[in-house]
């Protein structure tokens, strides 16, 4: 991507204009600029013009013509659709999105069609006879919900046996937090009925285990225990395959309208392997990669990660991201009160766990990242891992002394109004994973939280109470990079399955929830000055919808596509639309043969 300071035009119309003419301008639509101060209830402007990748001119469309067209300058008449600043995305993960792309898709509707462990098995059975199945190792599919299944729970060992006997097996829970493997699967990972859980994670056992770890393993894996599978099984792919990851991941995130992306979470291998891709070709889109903390912090370089605010060929490395506990919807996130209803073998009284247990373990993390100028993201989902979490930048902070340092809490999914309280006195920002109000709304009400809990998943109005910014993410590949599906939940809140309004008094504006995906998420990067709204001097990231999500009605949004996605003036998606420059990360995504991804979302 073009390099270039936040302010590249005058910003004032009436003096002469820096160029001699626009190579696009866009006219004959609703824009929404979520410009500062703009009143989004009044008319907009009515074109935007956009020279060298930088957006020249809002407003008028006669001055705009007068001004900047030119005999090369192309009009682009919107036809009644909305024109938005580019989505930014808060959190998720590139390569998890191209695995999520790659694998057998076990997703249940609207993203998918499984409904119970036999349409599973037909899925990893049809996609282990694809040319990527055959080539792979393990028989691998990604995205089942026990929550969703008829079965209502995780297929076991039997279940995936059926699937093959000669290969292992692994079936992806949606969180990306637990797994299904079969019996090769648990004798590829040395998992027996003599295996100790793991700190921070737990191998379910056969029903009548008198007690860990003294079980024969069910072949349901949790955290920890979890993470070595999905890495042995996905570095069993093709190269091929893998080789696509960061490309497809590419390609997906622009189809929903996304201008920046995240590689949230990335090993210091991982990260160097996104490099060494935008070095051979630049990607698309800009990617913001965070590696993981404790890879970071223990790492013998002075500086591993090495931060800067500056994308290189379209990357640009952050800060950290610790992980801090697991998935409410799995039951492994921290609270500090039960769950409704505990996982099978779990004793009563039930909260989940921490995954890291030691205070000062966590407290080290922030305070490195404070002292060598990183970014820090945390995945912090339960009350009680919030609490860890604020704890350690309260004394972080204390030590370092204040400063802008946009420390995100990820998720925060059953956030306290004192915690959301206590991330505006620290300046922590937290970023929802408010999909899960759709998702799993109807699971929190009857199984993990109970209705009075859930009600305040995503607290995103406790957020605009005090008047902190905010953002929301897709956390792909937990769920498809589905922007309007991030503006739907916020707006409507409204569960899949039982349809009812998950807490209403955390509903938020249309304008507010696109704010989290534009201006506030460029704020979460200290990109404000250049990305996030429509705006004179700053880059022509911009996306078209089919209709504006502030002026069509709140059960509509849901319904709205992306038709386009243009990145500094170029479109990226569809990549047949006119004029579009093939610069994406395909050839340059040969180089990631040993490209591993670690996801925990």
């Amino acid at each position: 991507m073009i390099d270039q300071p936040a302010v590249t035009a005058q910003t004032d119309d009436s003096t002469p204009a820096p160029y001699a003419e626009a190579d696009t301008i866009f006219h004959g639509g609703e824009i929404v600029t979520v410009a500062a101060g703009a009143d989004e209830a009044a008319p907009g402007p009515e074109a935007v013009a956009v020279k060298d990748g930088v957006i020249v001119h809002v407003g008028d469309y006669r001055e705009a013509v007068s001004r900047w067209q030119g005999p090369r300058t192309r009009l682009r008449d919107l036809e009644g659709r909305a024109l938005l600043p580019g989505f930014i995305d808060a959190h998720g993960h590139l390569g998890g999105i191209g695995l999520q792309a790659t694998l057998a898709n076990l997703l249940a509707d609207p993203d998918g069609d499984v409904t119970g462990i036999d349409s599973l098995r037909e899925k990893l059975c049809a996609w282990a006879d694809t040319p990527v199945g055959h080539a792979s190792k393990w028989i691998i599919g990604f995205g089942y919900d026990d929550a969703m299944l008829t079965e209502g729970r995780h297929p076991t060992r039997e279940d995936l046996d059926k699937v093959s006997t000669t290969r292992p097996v692994l079936a992806i829970h949606q969180s990306f937090h637990l797994g299904a493997v079969n019996s090769l699967g648990l004798q590829e990972l040395g998992y027996t009925r003599a295996t100790a859980d793991p700190d921070g994670g737990v191998i379910r056992r056969q029903p009548g285990a008198v007690a860990r770890p003294f079980g024969e393993p069910n072949g349901v894996l949790e955290e920890t225990a979890f993470s070595p599978a999905s890495a042995k099984a996905t570095m069993g792919l093709p190269s091929t395959a893998l080789a696509a990851l960061f490309s497809k991941g590419v390609t997906s995130a622009a189809s929903f309208g996304f201008t920046t992306v995240q590689e949230g979470g990335a090993t210091l291998e991982n990260l160097q392997a996104l490099r060494d891709a935008a070095a051979v070709e630049p990607f698309k889109i800009d990617v913001v990669a965070y590696a993981r903390a404790d890879e970071a912090v223990a790492s013998p370089e002075e500086d591993p990660v090495r931060a800067s605010r500056e994308y290189e060929q379209g990357v640009r490395a952050a800060g950290v991201k610790m992980y801090l506990d697991g998935s409410p919807q799995g039951r492994t996130a921290w609270l500090t009160k039960p769950y409704k209803k505990r996982p099978e073998g779990t004793p009563e009284g039930y909260c989940g766990y921490p995954t890291v247990e030691d205070t000062k373990v966590v407290l080290e993390q922030v305070r490195t990242a404070y002292a060598k100028g990183w970014q820090v993201l945390a995945h912090v989902n339960g009350d009680a891992a919030i609490d860890q979490f604020i704890d350690a930048v309260d004394d972080a902070t204390d030590e370092a002394g204040p400063g802008d340092r946009r420390t995100v809490a990820i998720h925060a999914q059953t956030a306290r109004k004192d915690q959301i309280a206590a991330f505006a006195r620290l300046g922590v920002i937290p970023s929802f994973f408010s999909m899960h109000t759709f998702y799993w709304g109807d699971w929190y009400r009857k199984t993990v939280l109970g209705p009075e809990r859930a009600a305040t998943i995503s607290p995103a109005r406790w957020a605009l109470d005090q008047q902190m910014i905010y953002t929301s993410h897709h956390d792909a590949p937990v769920a498809l990079p589905n922007s309007i599906a991030i503006l739907s939940s916020q707006v409507t809140r409204r569960t899949r399955t039982d349809k009812v309004v998950l807490g209403p008094e955390q509903c938020v504006s249309a304008l507010d929830a696109v704010r989290s995906i534009t201006i506030n998420a460029a704020h979460q990067y200290f990109e404000q000055d250049r990305k996030g709204s429509i705006e004179v001097g700053k880059l022509a990231d911009l996306v078209i919808l089919s209709a504006s999500p502030l002026t069509v009605g709140e059960e509509a949004i849901r319904d709205i596509t992306v038709a386009e996605t243009i990145k500094e003036g170029a479109t990226v998606h569809p990549v047949t639309a006119v004029c579009v420059e093939d610069s994406g990360a395909g050839t340059a995504a040969l180089s990631l043969a040993n490209y591993q991804w670690h996801g925990c979302c």
